[in-house]
């Protein structure tokens, strides 16, 4: 049963790809996270598997137990206002069938949204893809008889696997994108892709928004802004499991720091100005009370 406020959500969610501004999406693993960014006043929730699955102690890629997953999903669902999407990576199912059930699970947690990729374990052979829009369209009629729309944002991950040249990977991604909106995705993500020309590229000849992954690790640190991405006509900005990987790198600094020197300089850094600190730990744990 899809009660009438996700309905609402799902519709509000939808809404904010057609806008005229990006649709930006800080990707979050648990409900602090979530809560933290719901709080600094973005439209949605967007999760990261890498992340939740990293919190459980495993590598990304569905090593991940479905009931785990769903366990945070449901959490962070009933933790904020906004609405949520989630990343299910290729399906939690060996087959169609086994897709099918695990998205209905993953529904009945209130999201409004999911990713599903074309990959799994960013093998170098992609799904093929009509294989891969059956998914699609079956995810779609299963939204459809619960009476309401579940947003798809359907990654290809031709830049990824291919072993091609970029053009001949630009017109795969482009091939597929095209084939996967037909089949029922609201949009489609493409990654990792950073050069302007690209982007633009894909905004023009794919029939559908376009998301693009916020990542300045790659490209040598030139992956446009989220003014250039809009420019470019991008509908979505995520930002995968980037947030999550700076959290843990801050840790591990912190930890290095303390067991080699015996300074907490880099702790002491994090926390300056401690009013902020504190709003930010209260924003997590959904306080909203003074010092």
């Amino acid at each position: 049963m899809v009660s009438e406020i996700q309905k609402e959500k799902a519709v509000k969610f939808l809404q904010y790809h057609q806008d005229n501004e990006i649709l930006v999406l800080l990707n979050s693993w648990d409900i602090g996270s979530s809560k933290l960014i719901e709080a600094g006043g973005y439209k949605a929730i967007a999760t990261t598997s890498m992340g939740i699955a990293a919190s459980f102690g495993y590598p990304d890629c569905q090593v991940i137990q479905l009931q785990e997953m769903i366990g945070v999903i449901k959490g962070i669902v009933n933790a904020v206002q906004v609405p949520v999407t989630v990343d299910i990576e290729a399906g939690y199912g060996n087959n169609l069938s086994e897709i099918l059930d695990a998205v209905s699970k993953i529904i009945a947690t209130g999201i409004v949204g999911i990713n599903i990729e074309d990959s799994i374990e960013v093998s170098p052979v992609l799904i093929d893809e009509l294989e891969f829009c059956e998914r699609i369209s079956a995810i779609r009629a299963l939204s459809e008889s619960l009476g309401f729309h579940l947003f798809i944002n359907a990654r290809t991950d031709s830049f990824y696997t291919s072993t091609g040249s970029t053009p001949e990977k630009l017109s795969e991604s482009i091939r597929r994108g095209n084939k996967y909106r037909e089949a029922g995705a609201d949009c489609i993500f493409i990654q990792p892709v950073w050069e302007k020309e690209i982007i633009s590229t894909l905004v023009k000849e794919i029939n559908a928004p376009i998301n693009i992954l916020s990542n300045p690790t790659i490209g040598n640190g030139i992956t446009p802004s989220i003014r250039e991405l809009q420019d470019l006509g991008v509908a979505r900005v995520s930002f995968g499991s980037g947030l999550m990987k700076a959290t843990l790198a801050l840790i591990k600094k912190v930890a290095d720091e303390i067991l080699t020197k015996g300074s907490c300089n880099i702790l002491l850094e994090s926390l300056t100005p401690l009013p902020t600190a504190a709003e930010a730990y209260r924003m997590a744990i959904g306080l909203n009370s003074q010092l």
